[in-house]
């Protein structure tokens, strides 16, 4: 069953093709733009997709394009060869020096705009690590510092962006303060679950929903008050008490100059897997939409799924089962191995079960990279766990040490695809024969 849940995943990946999704909308932005009085266009981008959708409007638009410059991760523009838009690649999940030049000239170009232009923002899933442009009095090394913390700490998406939307000059609505009174239309591929504006790539164009009052809070949740940099804590303490304007909110001026148009989400790609797995002769649901927690328990969750389904469907169906879900688990890091979420929670769940035959998982990112490595996830079944034991390797002791990857490595279960130039959170794909 590996070469059914890879098609099936594969399946969903095209479905959220960041080069189309762009493409479709460009006959909306020329529509805008010839309706407008505008007399060019120019783009700005960020994120793990940021060179696919930067290719679909040179492409769309050759003649109302006039300058361009995206932040994407490193080694995602290998194959895109772009001639009217400057990209940077930048560290991701933490930050780094090339993110903050590259936002930089983002700044000076859109400082540096006259009435009738017309920008174009290309938002996707990383947008908050590239994007990069400390709050005044907070250094790179330190942002960094605050990243690594919450990341280790478990920390979810929601909250650590809480945190990054009030230690910037850019995200939290902040990149539509600089742009105002330009015209802006952001195109944006989701990776959050419930598709927040506020949270995609810290909301950079957006009204933000929080505070100064809600970062605190997130640091008080993780007892790290007494571990991040001083002049973060005075920042988020200041702004608590007034001293420090807010981030912009819904009623600001400066939104009424920008659209944000969602074209691609995990719902879409989860629908997408469904219809394959469909076109494959599986009996097929999808049971969530909205995977959070902690990615071990998840895994195990999702185990004891499968297995009460295995238990009840040899009657009721004549076919395979598939079961597809989606959204973001977390990580709370706790050794000192090497992993990332959909790893460990392939990792849980292969434990959960073991020696059972006809249960396959894949539990992969859509971007094609989990955690700080080259794998996008992981395939198992329940011989994972008798091969492992068979080399001598105990599951247990690397799901203690967070090192799935290494677990994967050993036994050749990693599910490698590189930069799939797409990124709309993670998806598991179970099949029950």
């Amino acid at each position: 069953m590996e070469q059914t849940v890879i098609k099936i995943f594969t399946s969903a990946l095209k479905a959220v093709s960041p080069y189309e999704a762009v493409k479709n909308h460009c006959k909306y932005i020329m529509s805008f733009y010839e309706s407008g009085n505008f007399n060019r266009v120019i783009v700005i981008g960020f994120g793990k997709a940021a060179c696919p959708m930067a290719k679909a409007i040179e492409d769309s638009l050759p003649d109302s394009l006039k300058a361009g410059i995206i932040i994407t991760k490193y080694s995602h523009c290998n194959e895109y060869i772009l001639e009217r838009i400057k990209f940077f690649e930048a560290g991701h999940p933490i930050p780094d020096e090339n993110g903050l030049k590259g936002t930089n000239a983002i700044i000076r170009l859109l400082e540096n705009n006259a009435e009738h232009t017309l920008v174009v923002c290309l938002i996707s899933g990383g947008g908050s690590a590239l994007l990069v442009a400390p709050y005044e009095g907070i250094t790179l090394s330190e942002k960094q510092k605050v990243t690594e913390l919450l990341l280790k700490a478990g920390a979810d998406i929601y909250e650590l962006n809480t945190i990054r939307k009030h230690i910037s000059n850019v995200k939290g609505g902040r990149l539509a303060e600089i742009a105002y009174p330009v015209r802006v239309i952001s195109l944006i591929l989701s990776d959050v679950i419930g598709d927040r504006l506020d949270v995609i790539a810290s909301g950079p164009t957006a009204p933000d929903r929080t505070t100064f009052q809600d970062a605190l809070a997130v640091l008080e949740k993780y007892s790290l008050a007494d571990k991040i940099p001083l002049s973060v804590l005075d920042i988020l303490r200041r702004g608590s008490q007034g001293l420090i304007p807010e981030t912009p909110k819904e009623n600001s001026i400066v939104f009424r100059t920008v659209e944000n148009i969602i074209i691609g989400s995990n719902k879409k790609a989860l629908e997408a897997a469904k219809t394959k797995a469909r076109e494959l002769n599986l009996h097929t649901e999808i049971i969530s939409t909205e995977i959070t927690g902690e990615a071990r328990n998840i895994g195990k969750w999702l185990a004891k799924v499968a297995l009460e389904t295995r238990k009840n469907f040899r009657t009721s169906h004549h076919k395979p089962l598939c079961l597809i879900s989606g959204g973001e688990t977390t990580v709370t890091v706790k050794g000192n191995g090497i992993g990332g979420r959909n790893m460990e929670l392939a990792l849980a769940f292969a434990l959960e079960i073991e020696g059972i035959e006809g249960i396959t998982l894949l539990s992969a990112g859509t971007d094609g990279t989990d955690g700080p490595t080259d794998a996008a996830g992981a395939i198992v079944n329940g011989e994972t766990i008798r091969k492992a034991k068979f080399l001598g390797i105990e599951a247990e002791e690397y799901l203690k040490n967070n090192d799935s990857y290494h677990f994967f490595e050993r036994i050749e279960c990693l599910f490698v695809t590189g930069p799939t130039g797409t990124n709309v959170m993670d998806i598991q794909i179970v099949v029950i024969e």
